[in-house]
């Protein structure tokens, strides 16, 4: 597995090389924004991104390479506002570190987003689900990772497009948010983040506000139509 590590402290980049190479990981580095989208190909499978970048910043790098095929992206972070960290889960990112960490901590983080693309990789290969029609114009192909919306396609992240898949397994029963992001994730730690909330709010911008109810202090329910 091939990971893109975009980082401006030389420093700690070649920190997070060294150790993602003794796990096995083939790394490539580059430590600005722009190098980042240039350096972004085919043979990426997940990204190890800074949000305080020169040129471009972490976020706009997400959007960029977001935009040109769902990938992996754990961001990495000084900032310890949680407002900073829900911007960067609301343009893509799927997971967060905030500095300073731990490599330990970094690994089980990388994996943890990978063991979600090697399931989905597995699921498009048996095609174990039919389309879902989920009402008013909007189908979901699981097999395929494809969302469709009054016929055109509409362009998901990966924890966007699991995340829908979580609620439509259950159609109209309300899913708790402590529980939501964990299924989605594989990661313990994220029960009781807000995080959830950033990438609800992701899917109604593109599928609609009234496609996800939210039930106060409890969680979100897919709404038929």
């Amino acid at each position: 597995m091939r990971v893109l590590v975009v980082e401006d402290d030389r420093v700690i980049a070649d920190a997070v090389a060294r150790r993602l190479e003794k796990e096995g990981f083939a790394v490539e580095v580059v430590h600005d924004g722009r190098a980042a989208v240039a350096a972004f190909h085919d043979g990426i499978d997940l990204l190890v991104l800074d949000v305080m970048l020169p040129g471009l910043d972490g976020l706009e790098v997400c959007r960029q390479v977001q935009a040109v095929r769902p990938v992996p992206v754990l961001m990495l972070t000084a900032r310890a506002d949680e407002t900073d960290r829900l911007i960067g889960l609301g343009v893509g990112a799927d997971d967060y570190l905030t500095k300073p960490f731990s490599p330990r901590e970094l690994v089980a983080r990388v994996r943890a987003l990978l063991r979600r693309v090697e399931r989905a990789e597995e699921l498009a290969r048996l095609r174990l689900s039919a389309a879902l029609d989920l009402g008013n114009g909007l189908t979901m192909d699981v097999g395929a990772r494809r969302v469709e919306l009054d016929g055109h396609e509409v362009h998901l992240t990966r924890t966007e497009f699991d995340l829908l898949h979580t609620l439509a397994r259950r159609p109209g029963n309300v899913v708790p948010r402590e529980q939501l992001l964990a299924e989605v994730t594989d990661w313990p730690e994220a029960r009781g983040s807000r995080a959830a909330d950033s990438h609800v709010k992701a899917l109604r911008r593109k599928l609609g506000a009234e496609r996800i109810r939210t039930v106060q202090g409890v969680g979100y329910a897919l709404v038929l139509g």
